[in-house]
Protein backbone atom coordinates (compact mmCIF):
# COMPACT_ATOMS: atom_id res chain seq x y z
CA UNK A 1 0.00 0.00 0.00
CA UNK A 2 2.77 2.41 0.92
CA UNK A 3 4.36 2.10 -2.52
CA UNK A 4 1.29 3.40 -4.35
CA UNK A 5 1.89 6.76 -6.00
CA UNK A 6 0.78 9.58 -3.70
CA UNK A 7 -0.74 11.55 -6.58
CA UNK A 8 -3.30 8.78 -7.07
CA UNK A 9 -3.73 7.27 -3.62
CA UNK A 10 -4.29 7.87 0.04
CA UNK A 11 -5.63 5.81 2.94
CA UNK A 12 -9.22 6.16 1.71
CA UNK A 13 -8.54 5.42 -1.99
CA UNK A 14 -6.11 2.51 -1.52
CA UNK A 15 -7.44 -1.06 -2.00
CA UNK A 16 -9.11 -2.50 1.10
CA UNK A 17 -7.03 -5.54 2.12
CA UNK A 18 -8.93 -8.84 2.58
CA UNK A 19 -8.39 -8.74 6.33
CA UNK A 20 -10.38 -5.48 6.55
CA UNK A 21 -13.34 -6.60 4.43
CA UNK A 22 -15.81 -7.21 7.24
CA UNK A 23 -19.20 -6.42 5.67
CA UNK A 24 -21.64 -9.32 5.47
CA UNK A 25 -24.76 -9.83 3.37
CA UNK A 26 -26.80 -8.32 6.23
CA UNK A 27 -24.63 -5.17 6.22
CA UNK A 28 -25.38 -4.61 2.52
CA UNK A 29 -29.07 -5.42 3.01
CA UNK A 30 -29.27 -3.01 5.95
CA UNK A 31 -27.43 -0.40 3.90
CA UNK A 32 -30.10 -0.59 1.21
CA UNK A 33 -32.98 -0.57 3.67
CA UNK A 34 -31.50 2.50 5.33
CA UNK A 35 -31.04 4.23 1.96
CA UNK A 36 -34.35 3.22 0.37
CA UNK A 37 -36.59 4.14 3.33
CA UNK A 38 -36.72 7.90 2.85
CA UNK A 39 -39.21 10.60 1.96
CA UNK A 40 -38.29 10.82 -1.77
CA UNK A 41 -38.98 7.05 -2.00
CA UNK A 42 -42.32 7.54 -0.27
CA UNK A 43 -43.32 10.27 -2.72
CA UNK A 44 -41.90 8.66 -5.88
CA UNK A 45 -44.98 6.61 -6.77
CA UNK A 46 -47.46 9.30 -5.75
CA UNK A 47 -46.31 11.29 -8.79
CA UNK A 48 -47.35 8.33 -10.94
CA UNK A 49 -50.78 8.34 -9.30
CA UNK A 50 -51.07 12.05 -10.03
CA UNK A 51 -50.23 11.29 -13.68
CA UNK A 52 -53.14 8.86 -13.92
CA UNK A 53 -51.87 5.41 -12.87
CA UNK A 54 -53.75 3.27 -10.39
CA UNK A 55 -52.09 1.72 -7.33
CA UNK A 56 -50.90 -1.55 -8.87
CA UNK A 57 -49.57 0.11 -12.03
CA UNK A 58 -47.49 2.53 -9.96
CA UNK A 59 -46.25 -0.24 -7.66
CA UNK A 60 -45.34 -2.46 -10.61
CA UNK A 61 -43.48 0.41 -12.29
CA UNK A 62 -41.39 0.91 -9.17
CA UNK A 63 -40.63 -2.82 -8.93
CA UNK A 64 -39.62 -3.11 -12.60
CA UNK A 65 -37.44 0.00 -12.40
CA UNK A 66 -35.58 -1.32 -9.37
CA UNK A 67 -35.10 -4.77 -10.90
CA UNK A 68 -33.59 -3.05 -13.94
CA UNK A 69 -31.20 -0.88 -11.97
CA UNK A 70 -30.30 -3.86 -9.76
CA UNK A 71 -28.47 -5.48 -12.69
CA UNK A 72 -25.82 -2.76 -13.22
CA UNK A 73 -25.70 -2.35 -9.45
CA UNK A 74 -24.60 -5.97 -8.98
CA UNK A 75 -22.32 -5.99 -12.04
CA UNK A 76 -20.45 -2.80 -11.15
CA UNK A 77 -20.42 -3.90 -7.51
CA UNK A 78 -18.44 -6.98 -8.61
CA UNK A 79 -15.19 -5.00 -8.63
CA UNK A 80 -15.50 -4.26 -4.90
CA UNK A 81 -14.98 -7.71 -3.36
CA UNK A 82 -12.57 -8.66 -6.14
CA UNK A 83 -10.17 -5.69 -6.00
CA UNK A 84 -11.19 -3.65 -2.96
CA UNK A 85 -11.15 -0.33 -4.84
CA UNK A 86 -13.65 2.58 -4.65
CA UNK A 87 -15.57 3.98 -7.61
CA UNK A 88 -13.11 6.76 -8.65
CA UNK A 89 -10.25 4.24 -8.81
CA UNK A 90 -12.37 1.74 -10.74
CA UNK A 91 -13.25 4.49 -13.24
CA UNK A 92 -9.52 4.85 -14.03
CA UNK A 93 -9.60 1.57 -15.95
CA UNK A 94 -12.04 2.96 -18.53
CA UNK A 95 -11.48 6.74 -18.39
CA UNK A 96 -7.77 6.81 -17.46
CA UNK A 97 -6.06 7.94 -14.26
CA UNK A 98 -6.80 11.59 -15.08
CA UNK A 99 -9.95 11.09 -17.14
CA UNK A 100 -11.58 9.36 -14.15
CA UNK A 101 -12.13 12.82 -12.67
CA UNK A 102 -14.95 13.30 -15.21
CA UNK A 103 -17.27 10.50 -13.97
CA UNK A 104 -16.13 10.94 -10.36
CA UNK A 105 -16.97 14.65 -10.23
CA UNK A 106 -20.16 14.19 -12.30
CA UNK A 107 -21.32 11.64 -9.75
CA UNK A 108 -20.12 13.81 -6.86
CA UNK A 109 -22.05 16.91 -7.98
CA UNK A 110 -25.27 14.91 -8.37
CA UNK A 111 -24.73 13.54 -4.86
CA UNK A 112 -24.21 17.06 -3.54
CA UNK A 113 -27.61 17.99 -4.97
CA UNK A 114 -29.21 14.96 -3.36
CA UNK A 115 -27.42 15.69 -0.08
CA UNK A 116 -28.92 19.16 -0.05
CA UNK A 117 -32.43 17.89 -0.87
CA UNK A 118 -32.36 15.23 1.84
CA UNK A 119 -30.95 17.65 4.41
CA UNK A 120 -33.70 20.13 3.57
CA UNK A 121 -36.33 17.39 4.02
CA UNK A 122 -34.82 16.44 7.39
CA UNK A 123 -34.71 20.08 8.43
CA UNK A 124 -38.41 20.30 7.58
CA UNK A 125 -39.12 17.35 9.88
CA UNK A 126 -37.15 19.01 12.68
CA UNK A 127 -39.12 22.24 12.08
CA UNK A 128 -42.39 20.30 12.48
CA UNK A 129 -41.18 18.57 15.67
CA UNK A 130 -40.39 21.91 17.28
CA UNK A 131 -43.78 23.21 16.21
CA UNK A 132 -45.59 20.16 17.62
CA UNK A 133 -43.80 20.60 20.94
CA UNK A 134 -44.81 24.26 21.02
CA UNK A 135 -41.20 25.45 21.06
CA UNK A 136 -41.75 27.54 17.94
CA UNK A 137 -44.89 29.03 16.42
CA UNK A 138 -44.86 27.69 12.86
CA UNK A 139 -48.20 29.38 12.07
CA UNK A 140 -46.72 32.82 12.80
CA UNK A 141 -43.42 32.05 11.06
CA UNK A 142 -44.33 33.63 7.72
CA UNK A 143 -41.61 36.22 7.15
CA UNK A 144 -39.51 34.90 4.29
CA UNK A 145 -35.88 36.00 3.97
CA UNK A 146 -35.81 37.40 0.43
CA UNK A 147 -32.43 36.08 -0.69
CA UNK A 148 -33.12 32.64 0.81
CA UNK A 149 -36.73 32.12 -0.21
CA UNK A 150 -37.52 30.50 3.19
CA UNK A 151 -37.96 31.77 6.75
CA UNK A 152 -35.06 32.17 9.13
CA UNK A 153 -36.41 29.43 11.42
CA UNK A 154 -36.67 27.00 8.53
CA UNK A 155 -33.09 27.80 7.59
CA UNK A 156 -31.88 27.30 11.18
CA UNK A 157 -33.56 23.87 11.34
CA UNK A 158 -31.91 23.00 8.03
CA UNK A 159 -28.51 24.00 9.43
CA UNK A 160 -29.11 22.07 12.67
CA UNK A 161 -29.80 18.87 10.75
CA UNK A 162 -26.82 19.64 8.51
CA UNK A 163 -24.56 19.78 11.58
CA UNK A 164 -25.66 16.26 12.60
CA UNK A 165 -24.36 15.05 9.24
CA UNK A 166 -21.08 16.87 9.76
CA UNK A 167 -20.58 15.18 13.13
CA UNK A 168 -21.01 11.69 11.64
CA UNK A 169 -18.83 12.55 8.62
CA UNK A 170 -16.01 13.46 11.00
CA UNK A 171 -16.50 10.12 12.80
CA UNK A 172 -15.64 8.22 9.60
CA UNK A 173 -17.25 5.63 7.30
CA UNK A 174 -17.52 2.90 9.96
CA UNK A 175 -19.99 5.09 11.86
CA UNK A 176 -22.19 5.10 8.73
CA UNK A 177 -22.09 1.28 8.63
CA UNK A 178 -23.34 0.96 12.21
CA UNK A 179 -26.01 3.62 11.72
CA UNK A 180 -27.46 1.63 8.81
CA UNK A 181 -27.47 -1.63 10.79
CA UNK A 182 -29.34 -0.16 13.76
CA UNK A 183 -31.70 2.02 11.71
CA UNK A 184 -32.93 -0.65 9.27
CA UNK A 185 -35.34 -2.64 11.50
CA UNK A 186 -36.67 0.52 13.15
CA UNK A 187 -37.43 2.12 9.78
CA UNK A 188 -39.24 -0.97 8.52
CA UNK A 189 -41.37 -0.96 11.68
CA UNK A 190 -42.24 2.72 11.22
CA UNK A 191 -43.27 2.13 7.61
CA UNK A 192 -45.48 -0.75 8.68
CA UNK A 193 -47.05 1.46 11.37
CA UNK A 194 -48.02 4.04 8.74
CA UNK A 195 -49.62 1.31 6.65
CA UNK A 196 -51.57 0.03 9.66
CA UNK A 197 -52.76 3.59 10.37
CA UNK A 198 -54.18 3.80 6.84
CA UNK A 199 -56.16 0.56 7.17
CA UNK A 200 -57.43 1.46 10.65
CA UNK A 201 -58.62 4.93 9.64
CA UNK A 202 -60.36 3.82 6.43
CA UNK A 203 -63.46 1.70 7.08
CA UNK A 204 -63.69 0.38 3.52
CA UNK A 205 -60.26 -1.08 2.73
CA UNK A 206 -61.28 -1.80 -0.85
CA UNK A 207 -61.44 1.95 -1.51
CA UNK A 208 -57.67 2.09 -1.14
CA UNK A 209 -57.21 -0.35 -4.02
CA UNK A 210 -59.12 1.35 -6.79
CA UNK A 211 -58.25 0.06 -10.26
CA UNK A 212 -59.49 3.22 -11.95
CA UNK A 213 -57.03 5.28 -13.99
CA UNK A 214 -57.36 8.93 -14.93
CA UNK A 215 -54.87 9.67 -17.68
CA UNK A 216 -55.08 12.99 -19.51
CA UNK A 217 -56.78 12.99 -22.91
CA UNK A 218 -53.51 13.41 -24.79
CA UNK A 219 -51.75 10.58 -22.93
CA UNK A 220 -52.23 6.98 -21.81
CA UNK A 221 -50.52 4.31 -19.75
CA UNK A 222 -47.45 3.88 -21.96
CA UNK A 223 -47.03 7.63 -22.38
CA UNK A 224 -46.78 7.93 -18.60
CA UNK A 225 -45.04 4.61 -17.94
CA UNK A 226 -41.75 5.13 -19.79
CA UNK A 227 -40.68 8.48 -18.32
CA UNK A 228 -41.75 7.31 -14.86
CA UNK A 229 -39.82 4.05 -15.28
CA UNK A 230 -36.78 6.04 -16.36
CA UNK A 231 -37.19 8.26 -13.30
CA UNK A 232 -37.30 5.19 -11.05
CA UNK A 233 -34.12 3.84 -12.67
CA UNK A 234 -32.57 7.30 -12.41
CA UNK A 235 -33.41 7.38 -8.70
CA UNK A 236 -30.56 4.92 -8.06
CA UNK A 237 -28.52 5.49 -11.23
CA UNK A 238 -26.14 7.34 -8.93
CA UNK A 239 -25.50 4.35 -6.65
CA UNK A 240 -25.19 1.99 -9.62
CA UNK A 241 -21.94 3.82 -10.38
CA UNK A 242 -20.37 4.15 -6.96
CA UNK A 243 -21.64 0.94 -5.36
CA UNK A 244 -18.00 -0.29 -5.22
CA UNK A 245 -17.51 2.35 -2.50
CA UNK A 246 -19.45 -0.10 -0.29
CA UNK A 247 -18.95 -3.54 -1.85
CA UNK A 248 -15.18 -3.11 -1.45
CA UNK A 249 -15.76 -3.91 2.23
CA UNK A 250 -17.58 -7.19 1.45
CA UNK A 251 -15.91 -10.52 2.17
CA UNK A 252 -17.38 -12.35 -0.84
CA UNK A 253 -19.25 -11.70 -4.07
CA UNK A 254 -22.19 -13.61 -2.58
CA UNK A 255 -22.50 -10.99 0.16
CA UNK A 256 -22.85 -8.06 -2.23
CA UNK A 257 -25.13 -9.89 -4.70
CA UNK A 258 -27.61 -11.32 -2.19
CA UNK A 259 -27.41 -8.25 0.02
CA UNK A 260 -28.45 -6.00 -2.86
CA UNK A 261 -31.13 -8.38 -4.10
CA UNK A 262 -32.71 -8.56 -0.65
CA UNK A 263 -32.26 -4.89 0.20
CA UNK A 264 -33.05 -2.85 -2.90
CA UNK A 265 -36.14 -3.99 -4.91
CA UNK A 266 -38.24 -5.26 -1.96
CA UNK A 267 -37.63 -2.18 0.20
CA UNK A 268 -38.19 0.35 -2.58
CA UNK A 269 -41.38 -1.38 -3.74
CA UNK A 270 -42.75 -1.82 -0.22
CA UNK A 271 -42.10 1.77 0.83
CA UNK A 272 -43.51 3.20 -2.40
CA UNK A 273 -46.57 0.99 -1.85
CA UNK A 274 -46.91 2.48 1.64
CA UNK A 275 -46.78 5.96 0.11
CA UNK A 276 -49.53 5.08 -2.37
CA UNK A 277 -51.89 3.53 0.19
CA UNK A 278 -51.32 6.13 2.91
CA UNK A 279 -51.77 9.02 0.45
CA UNK A 280 -55.00 7.39 -0.71
CA UNK A 281 -56.13 7.18 2.91
CA UNK A 282 -55.47 10.90 3.44
CA UNK A 283 -57.97 11.70 0.68
CA UNK A 284 -60.64 9.82 2.61
CA UNK A 285 -59.64 10.95 6.11
CA UNK A 286 -58.67 14.59 5.46
CA UNK A 287 -60.40 15.29 2.15
CA UNK A 288 -57.18 15.94 0.23
CA UNK A 289 -54.15 14.03 -1.01
CA UNK A 290 -51.25 14.62 1.40
CA UNK A 291 -48.20 13.16 -0.34
CA UNK A 292 -45.70 14.71 2.07
CA UNK A 293 -45.33 12.47 5.17
CA UNK A 294 -44.03 15.42 7.19
CA UNK A 295 -47.31 17.28 6.65
CA UNK A 296 -49.27 14.11 7.33
CA UNK A 297 -47.52 13.34 10.62
CA UNK A 298 -48.16 16.90 11.80
CA UNK A 299 -51.91 16.20 11.47
CA UNK A 300 -51.93 13.05 13.58
CA UNK A 301 -52.84 14.94 16.75
CA UNK A 302 -50.95 13.38 19.66
CA UNK A 303 -47.71 15.18 20.41
CA UNK A 304 -46.06 11.92 21.40
CA UNK A 305 -47.01 10.25 18.12
CA UNK A 306 -45.92 13.29 16.13
CA UNK A 307 -42.51 13.46 17.81
CA UNK A 308 -41.82 9.71 17.48
CA UNK A 309 -42.89 9.75 13.85
CA UNK A 310 -40.76 12.82 13.11
CA UNK A 311 -37.73 11.25 14.78
CA UNK A 312 -38.26 8.23 12.51
CA UNK A 313 -38.35 10.54 9.49
CA UNK A 314 -35.17 12.24 10.67
CA UNK A 315 -33.42 8.89 11.09
CA UNK A 316 -34.64 7.69 7.68
CA UNK A 317 -33.35 10.83 6.02
CA UNK A 318 -30.05 10.74 7.90
CA UNK A 319 -29.33 7.08 7.08
CA UNK A 320 -30.12 7.64 3.41
CA UNK A 321 -28.17 10.84 3.10
CA UNK A 322 -24.96 9.69 4.71
CA UNK A 323 -24.67 6.47 2.73
CA UNK A 324 -26.04 7.55 -0.64
CA UNK A 325 -24.87 11.16 -0.83
CA UNK A 326 -21.71 11.55 1.24
CA UNK A 327 -19.47 8.52 0.58
CA UNK A 328 -19.32 8.91 -3.20
CA UNK A 329 -18.60 12.65 -3.42
CA UNK A 330 -16.14 12.36 -0.53
CA UNK A 331 -14.19 9.78 -2.53
CA UNK A 332 -14.66 11.77 -5.73
CA UNK A 333 -13.21 14.95 -4.25
CA UNK A 334 -10.45 12.91 -2.61
CA UNK A 335 -9.60 11.53 -6.05
CA UNK A 336 -8.90 15.08 -7.26
CA UNK A 337 -6.12 15.71 -4.72
CA UNK A 338 -5.41 12.49 -2.80
CA UNK A 339 -2.45 14.01 -0.99
CA UNK A 340 -4.58 16.77 0.54
CA UNK A 341 -8.19 15.53 0.55
CA UNK A 342 -9.30 12.43 2.46
CA UNK A 343 -12.76 11.05 3.17
CA UNK A 344 -13.55 13.52 5.96
CA UNK A 345 -12.52 16.66 4.08
CA UNK A 346 -14.28 15.38 0.95
CA UNK A 347 -17.42 14.87 3.03
CA UNK A 348 -17.21 18.41 4.40
CA UNK A 349 -16.88 19.80 0.86
CA UNK A 350 -20.02 17.85 -0.06
CA UNK A 351 -21.87 19.30 2.93
CA UNK A 352 -20.88 22.86 2.04
CA UNK A 353 -22.03 22.49 -1.58
CA UNK A 354 -25.30 21.07 -0.23
CA UNK A 355 -25.96 24.44 1.40
CA UNK A 356 -24.84 26.64 -1.49
CA UNK A 357 -27.24 25.06 -4.02
CA UNK A 358 -30.29 26.08 -1.93
CA UNK A 359 -31.98 22.66 -2.24
CA UNK A 360 -35.42 23.91 -1.14
CA UNK A 361 -35.75 25.61 -4.52
CA UNK A 362 -34.99 22.35 -6.34
CA UNK A 363 -37.46 20.28 -4.33
CA UNK A 364 -40.33 22.77 -4.37
CA UNK A 365 -41.98 21.37 -7.51
CA UNK A 366 -42.46 17.60 -7.93
CA UNK A 367 -42.93 17.87 -11.69
CA UNK A 368 -39.60 19.67 -12.01
CA UNK A 369 -38.06 17.25 -9.54
CA UNK A 370 -38.96 14.21 -11.66
CA UNK A 371 -38.53 15.45 -15.20
CA UNK A 372 -35.62 17.84 -14.79
CA UNK A 373 -33.66 16.46 -11.87
CA UNK A 374 -34.12 12.67 -11.98
CA UNK A 375 -34.31 12.28 -15.76
CA UNK A 376 -31.64 14.92 -16.33
CA UNK A 377 -28.86 13.27 -14.41
CA UNK A 378 -29.90 9.77 -15.55
CA UNK A 379 -29.10 10.98 -19.09
CA UNK A 380 -25.56 11.73 -17.89
CA UNK A 381 -24.93 8.79 -15.58
CA UNK A 382 -26.41 6.11 -17.86
CA UNK A 383 -23.60 6.43 -20.44
CA UNK A 384 -20.97 6.35 -17.69
CA UNK A 385 -22.42 3.07 -16.41
CA UNK A 386 -22.46 1.66 -19.95
CA UNK A 387 -18.82 2.58 -20.55
CA UNK A 388 -17.66 1.05 -17.27
CA UNK A 389 -19.66 -2.16 -17.77
CA UNK A 390 -18.39 -2.60 -21.33
CA UNK A 391 -14.80 -1.93 -20.30
CA UNK A 392 -14.78 -4.22 -17.26
CA UNK A 393 -16.79 -7.20 -18.53
CA UNK A 394 -16.66 -7.21 -22.34
CA UNK A 395 -13.12 -5.93 -22.90
CA UNK A 396 -11.11 -6.76 -19.79
CA UNK A 397 -13.02 -9.89 -18.72
CA UNK A 398 -12.92 -8.54 -15.10
CA UNK A 399 -9.09 -8.65 -15.09
CA UNK A 400 -7.52 -5.36 -14.00
CA UNK A 401 -3.91 -4.38 -13.35
CA UNK A 402 -4.44 -3.28 -9.77
CA UNK A 403 -1.12 -1.52 -9.43
CA UNK A 404 -1.70 0.16 -12.80
CA UNK A 405 -4.80 1.86 -11.38
CA UNK A 406 -2.47 3.77 -9.03
CA UNK A 407 0.38 4.34 -11.51
CA UNK A 408 0.39 7.71 -13.37
CA UNK A 409 2.64 6.14 -16.02
CA UNK A 410 0.94 2.74 -16.17
CA UNK A 411 -1.40 1.11 -18.65
CA UNK A 412 -4.34 3.33 -17.57
CA UNK A 413 -2.34 6.57 -17.60
CA UNK A 414 -3.73 9.96 -18.59
CA UNK A 415 -7.11 10.37 -20.25
CA UNK A 416 -8.82 7.72 -22.33
CA UNK A 417 -10.30 10.02 -24.93
CA UNK A 418 -12.36 7.20 -26.39
CA UNK A 419 -14.36 7.07 -23.14
CA UNK A 420 -14.81 10.85 -23.21
CA UNK A 421 -15.96 10.85 -26.85
CA UNK A 422 -18.35 7.97 -26.11
CA UNK A 423 -19.80 9.88 -23.17
CA UNK A 424 -20.43 12.98 -25.27
CA UNK A 425 -22.00 11.04 -28.16
CA UNK A 426 -24.25 9.09 -25.79
CA UNK A 427 -25.48 12.19 -23.96
CA UNK A 428 -26.15 14.28 -27.07
CA UNK A 429 -29.55 12.77 -28.07
CA UNK A 430 -30.99 13.65 -24.65
CA UNK A 431 -29.82 17.27 -24.50
CA UNK A 432 -32.72 18.80 -26.54
CA UNK A 433 -35.31 17.03 -24.37
CA UNK A 434 -33.51 18.13 -21.23
CA UNK A 435 -33.52 21.76 -22.40
CA UNK A 436 -37.26 21.58 -23.11
CA UNK A 437 -37.87 20.12 -19.64
CA UNK A 438 -35.58 22.62 -17.90
CA UNK A 439 -37.34 25.55 -19.57
CA UNK A 440 -40.81 24.09 -18.84
CA UNK A 441 -41.70 24.17 -22.54
CA UNK A 442 -41.88 20.42 -23.23
CA UNK A 443 -45.07 19.52 -25.07
CA UNK A 444 -46.01 23.16 -25.70
CA UNK A 445 -45.95 25.42 -28.73
CA UNK A 446 -43.10 27.34 -27.11
CA UNK A 447 -40.85 24.28 -26.99
CA UNK A 448 -37.32 25.05 -28.13
CA UNK A 449 -36.89 21.63 -29.79
CA UNK A 450 -39.33 19.29 -31.56
CA UNK A 451 -41.56 17.05 -29.44
CA UNK A 452 -39.67 14.07 -30.91
CA UNK A 453 -36.81 14.91 -28.55
CA UNK A 454 -39.18 14.90 -25.56
CA UNK A 455 -40.04 11.29 -26.38
CA UNK A 456 -36.35 10.40 -26.56
CA UNK A 457 -35.75 12.14 -23.23
CA UNK A 458 -38.37 9.92 -21.60
CA UNK A 459 -35.95 7.01 -22.17
CA UNK A 460 -32.86 8.99 -21.11
CA UNK A 461 -31.06 6.34 -19.03
CA UNK A 462 -31.85 3.50 -21.41
CA UNK A 463 -30.68 5.46 -24.44
CA UNK A 464 -27.48 6.48 -22.68
CA UNK A 465 -26.60 2.91 -21.69
CA UNK A 466 -27.73 1.47 -25.03
CA UNK A 467 -25.58 3.85 -27.06
CA UNK A 468 -22.49 3.90 -24.87
CA UNK A 469 -21.82 0.16 -24.84
CA UNK A 470 -21.56 -0.43 -28.62
CA UNK A 471 -19.87 2.93 -29.31
CA UNK A 472 -17.24 2.34 -26.64
CA UNK A 473 -16.64 -1.27 -27.70
CA UNK A 474 -16.20 -0.34 -31.36
CA UNK A 475 -13.90 2.63 -30.71
CA UNK A 476 -11.76 0.69 -28.25
CA UNK A 477 -10.91 -1.80 -31.00
CA UNK A 478 -8.67 1.00 -32.31
CA UNK A 479 -6.48 0.71 -29.20
CA UNK A 480 -6.23 -3.04 -28.47
CA UNK A 481 -3.26 -2.61 -26.10
CA UNK A 482 -5.25 -0.30 -23.81
CA UNK A 483 -8.33 -2.50 -23.94
CA UNK A 484 -6.54 -5.76 -23.16
CA UNK A 485 -7.23 -7.66 -19.91
CA UNK A 486 -4.40 -7.61 -17.38
CA UNK A 487 -2.10 -10.65 -17.49
CA UNK A 488 -2.92 -13.12 -14.75
CA UNK A 489 0.54 -12.74 -13.23
CA UNK A 490 -0.31 -9.13 -12.40
CA UNK A 491 -2.67 -10.24 -9.67
CA UNK A 492 -2.99 -12.86 -6.98
CA UNK A 493 -6.37 -14.52 -6.64
CA UNK A 494 -7.88 -16.25 -3.66
CA UNK A 495 -10.39 -18.77 -4.98
CA UNK A 496 -12.25 -18.96 -1.69
CA UNK A 497 -12.82 -15.27 -1.10
CA UNK A 498 -12.40 -14.05 -4.70
CA UNK A 499 -10.10 -11.27 -3.58
CA UNK A 500 -6.97 -9.81 -5.07
CA UNK A 501 -3.78 -8.43 -3.63
CA UNK A 502 -0.94 -6.36 -5.03
CA UNK A 503 2.20 -8.20 -6.04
Amino acid sequence: MDSLHESLSNRDLAPVPPSQRTWSMWNITALWIGMAVCIPTYTLATVMIAKGMNWWQATLTVLIGNLIVLLPMILIGHVGPKYGVPFPVFARASFGTQGAHIPAIARALVACGWFGIQTWIGGGALYSILGALGWIDTAADTEVVSWLGITSLQFLCFIAFWLVHVFIILAGIESIKWLEVWAAPFLIACGAALLIWAFVKVTDDASLFSSETHFAEDSGFWWVFWPQLTAVVGFWATLSLNIPDFTRYCRRQKDQVLGQMLGLPPTMTFFCFIGIIVTGATIIVFGEAIWDPIKLVALLGSKTVVVIAMIALLLATLSTNLAANVVSPANGFSNLLPKWIGFRLGGLITALIGIVIMPWRLYSDLQEYIFTWLLGYSALLGPIAGIMLCDYFLLRKTRLDLRGLYDPRGVYRGINWIAVVTLVLSVLPNIPGFINAATNTAGTEDAIFWSFFDRIYAYAWFIGVGLSIPIYWLLMQLTPARAAPAPLDKVEFSAKADTVALN
